[in-house]
Formats: structure tokens, sequence, C-alpha cells
């Protein structure tokens, strides 16, 4: 029997290696070709402390700055996992064909937000993509083999439950609406939830939330949903974010408001040891602070002209190309505006060090999934997390994949319902959360979005728009219920940090019509 993984950007392409590595086979369902996943999008680099520029950088200390980033809410021993991880797996990347800056100390590496090492692996500004071509082209062997089976242009409709146990997952083609399904144990990697602010994120357009949203209807716990990252540069284009990579500010690209007139480099005065490179959520409250002020003008630069024109051509190439084909200036001769926008979630799916759900042979990875960031990624780690969670979770998988339990019969159903939010219900949605959720926060602003949602909920509505909807007021909930600032959550009303209380994990779930909020003690920390 087949494992199934659904979603086949870098989490699912890593997951289903891992499986085919050992003779495992497994399914791979994705919405669209892996060449379309948001994997594609991710742009600075991927990190592992491989000290190829002599600065005596350590897994130690990149595992000490995840922490530090996150505010110390992630699982100590997942990122202790994580971390001491990065060097294989960039190396094998490497391997692999990855093309990957090198001198003749081996890979080159780059500054990246809240790091005090160069700790960045980097393909100028198209990692992402690099990676998942790379893997794409391992996983192509496989399919040979008959170990990988591809189902592309197919969505995922439900999971099949029984008793607690997830013994299968329902699928249906995107073209033609012909259901199937596929018996066994599943990994859920299909991303983070761009859809719940449908227009005003860095992600993918085909990343809709309603996968997740589904999955929080049958009853899979999700965590940490308040924590939402706004990457600090930012350009708004037709439809979405355009992300301006943090490599340019790994690069020197300097961050500026004019005051009075004269530009206020505001990042180095406030940070001078890292400068323009403090952790995202710092940055972003800074750019709101300033642009707030009297003295301030509301836009803030990027000033990317001093790089050096050689860096330029090797590193960020791609980078001025955008810039030139979407808002038409050359970053190399005049700054560029920006403004911070969302770009990551940092809550999802509940899982634990083993990337086991609440749902017994369901596993999850990758953006999906809450594991790694805490309160704030720090950037260079969602590529490294999405590839080593993949492969965590299709071990977890493959422990369970001879019991005699899954084998079981699985319930059949021959017509599949199908429905979509519609495009007035999602902007409304995406409009109450981006109003009520911003970079700083306020309980008034979250309490009168809870009424706004409740009162969609109205019984015209389909399943989709109520799953849609009731995974919005759990954002929204857990957004209300923690009373402090912490990382990407920033209340003006709390504006301290509260480790006594708070120095844990929201956890909410969805019963009987109802969504159950609590707070969860973080794991104790193993010795390493």
């Amino acid at each position: 029997m087949s494992i199934n993984i659904i979603g086949a950007g870098l989490a699912g392409l890593s997951a289903a290696l891992t499986l085919a590595e050992q003779n495992i086979p497994c399914n791979l369902v994705s919405y669209a070709q892996s060449e379309r996943s948001q994997s594609v999008m991710a742009e600075g680099g991927i990190n592992a402390a491989l000290d190829t520029s002599g600065e005596q950088d350590t897994v130690e200390e990149h595992y000490a700055d995840t922490l530090k980033g996150g505010v110390y809410l992630a699982d100590e021993n997942a990122v202790w996992g994580l971390c001491s991880h990065a060097p294989e797996i960039v190396t094998k990347l490497d391997r692999l064909g990855v093309p990957f800056s090198h001198n003749d100390r081996g890979i080159v590496q780059r500054y990246f937000g809240g790091q005090k090492k160069k700790r960045t692996a980097y393909v100028k500004a198209s990692t992402g993509k690099m990676l998942v071509t790379a893997l794409i082209d391992e996983v192509r062997k496989y399919e040979v083999k008959g170990l990988i089976t591809r189902y592309p242009r197919h969505r995922f409709v439900q999971l099949v439950l029984d008793d607690g146990t997830c013994k299968g997952v329902r699928i249906a083609d995107r073209f033609t609406g012909e259901p199937t399904v596929l018996p066994g144990s599943v990994i859920i990697a299909c991303g983070g939830m761009a859809g719940l602010f449908d227009g005003m994120t860095t992600g993918s357009t085909h990343n809709t939330s309603d996968a997740v949203a589904t999955l929080f209807s049958q009853g899979v716990e999700l965590s940490n949903l308040e924590f939402v990252q706004y990457h600090p540069t930012t350009i708004g284009i037709s439809g979405k974010r355009l992300l301006i990579s943090e490599a340019a500010r790994g690069e020197g690209g300097r961050l500026f408001v004019r005051r009075n007139g004269e530009p206020w480099y505001f990042m180095e005065e406030k940070y001078p040891e890292l400068k323009n490179l403090m952790p995202r959520d710092v940055v972003s409250a800074e750019m709101v602070a300033v642009t707030a002020r009297d003295d301030c003008e509301t836009q803030v630069y990027l000033d990317m002209t001093g790089i050096d024109k050689k860096v330029w051509k090797s590193r960020l190439s791609d980078l001025g190309d955008q810039c030139i084909h979407y808002i038409a200036v050359d970053p190399i001769k005049e700054p560029i505006p920006v403004s911070p926008g969302i770009h990551y979630f940092m809550g999802g799916i509940r899982v634990d060090e083993k990337h086991r759900t609440n749902i017994d042979d369901l596993f999850a990875a990758g953006e999906c999934a809450c594991q790694y960031h805490g309160a704030n990624r720090l950037g260079g780690n969602s590529l490294l997390g999405a590839i080593y969670g993949g492969r965590v979770a299709a071990q977890s998988a493959m422990e369970k994949a001879g019991d005699e339990h899954i084998k079981a019969e699985v319930p059949y159903q021959t017509k599949t319902d199908h429905y979509e939010v519609s495009p007035a219900l999602a902007e409304r949605i995406s409009a109450v959360l981006y109003r009520s959720l911003p970079i700083m926060r306020n309980e008034a602003d979250m309490a009168a979005a809870q009424q706004e949602l409740n009162a969609m909920l109205t019984p015209d509505l389909n399943e989709a728009e109520k799953r849609r909807l009731y995974l919005a007021l759990a954002m929204v909930r857990s957004a209300i219920n923690r009373k402090e600032s912490r990382g990407a959550h920033k209340r003006t009303d709390y504006p301290e940090r509260d480790d006594t209380n708070y120095r844990k994990q929201s956890v909410v779930s969805f019963k009987d019509g109802q969504i159950i909020l609590t707070l969860s003690d973080i794991p104790e920390r193993r010795t390493k």
C-alpha cells in the first residue's frame, strides 16, 4: 500500500524521495506541476552552518539564532534536528546539481536577517526554483521505477477517517471532476494559508488555504495561527505582492525614509550590530513606526545603489530584472519604494517533533505545518524546514506503513461534491483579516473582526465557504487570546512579552461546530 503525499513543492518532493529511496511506494498529488509550486518563489537561500566563510560558524549558533528569532516559542528538540541536519542537506543538494555559488573554499554563503554569520547558501535570487528543479529530476528517476506515482492537476477533497485514524484521502481531477480514493497514510504538504489574505501576500495564487480549512473541519488541530510574518520589502503588483528578497539587504541594501527631507537610514541608527538585517518582525515594525512620525514621509525606500556591479551580475541579476520588469525601476541606479507584505505563516497544522498530527497516520510538513519557526521565521530557514520536514514526515510514515490497521478496507465514495468559495466572500474575508491583523494590532479591531466574520456565517453558504470562515475565525481568536507581544504578533494594548503566561503554543480545534482554543506547554528540551 502506498503512502499518499498532498502537495508537490519542496516538502512533498522531499517526502517522496525519502520514501522512494527506501523502496516505499508513494502517490504524489498536486494541484499543479511542481514547477508551479510556491517553493519555486523562494528567492534568498537556504541556511546551513557550513562555515565556508571562515567565521567559525557552528550548528549551535544556527540553533541559537533560530530559537531567538522565533522568540523561544519553537520546540527546541525539533529545531536542533533541523539545524544539525542542515549541513548534510545542503551538501547533498550541491551533489544533486543545485548551482550554488562557489569559490575556492566551497559553497559561498551570504548574511541573512537575524544571523550574525554568513550562513545562507544561494543561487542568485532564485534559490527555491533551483532546489525544486534538482528534486524534480531525482523524483523522475523513481517515477520511472514505479515507486512514485504522480497525480498532477488533482485537488485535495478530504481525508478518509475511521475512529480517529486516517485511512486514506479523497482527491479529484481538477478538469474532469473524476474522484479517486487513495488508501494509506497521508502526508500533508499543501503550503501556507495565503488564500485567507487573497491578493495580499507574496505567495502563490494557487494556494487558497482550503485544504487546511477542510482538515480543520475534520478535526485536525492547528497551532500558532496568530503569527503571520510580514516581509519588510515587498511591492504591490497585480493580484499579489512582489517579494524583494532579503538577499538584497544581505548584499548591502539599506532601508531609509526621508526625515525632514533628508534620507534617514533608521535601521542602522537603531540597531548598529545587525542594522538592516534584524529579524523580519523587527524591521517591519520599525518601518511602521518611522512612517507614522510627523517628521518623516510615509514611504520607505530600499537603497541598493551602493552594491558593487560585480555583485549585481553574479548574485542579484534576477532580482534586478524583476524590479525593471514589474515597476520599471533599475535598482542599480535608484532606490525602490518598499513596504511590508504578508509573506509566511509560522502557524499551521499542529505537529510534534516527528511531524505527527493529532490524527493517527496523518503527518504534515512544510509551511502548512507549525514547526521550527516559533513566533517569527528567520530568512533561509523555510527552504531548509520544507526539505528536512518532508524527510522527517516520510520517516514517521514509514514507521507505520507496516501496521495492519492501515491495510483495512477504505470506504469508497463514487461521487464527490465540489464547492468553491465565491470571489466576493473571499474578498470580504481577506479585507477583514488584513484590517484586523496588521503588523501592530489591538483587541478592539480584532474583536470587531470576529463579529464581522461571525455575521458572514449565514445559512446560504456552501461548505467550502463555511470552512474558510471558521479558519479565519480561528486565526482571529488565536490572536485575541495571546495578550502579549511576541515575534510577528505585536499588540499595542499588550506591548510587552509575557513569558510567564504566554511562552506556550496556541492550539485550536474544531468540534461539533465550535472552535476550541487552548494553550499548550512547549516540549521540554532533551540533552543534545
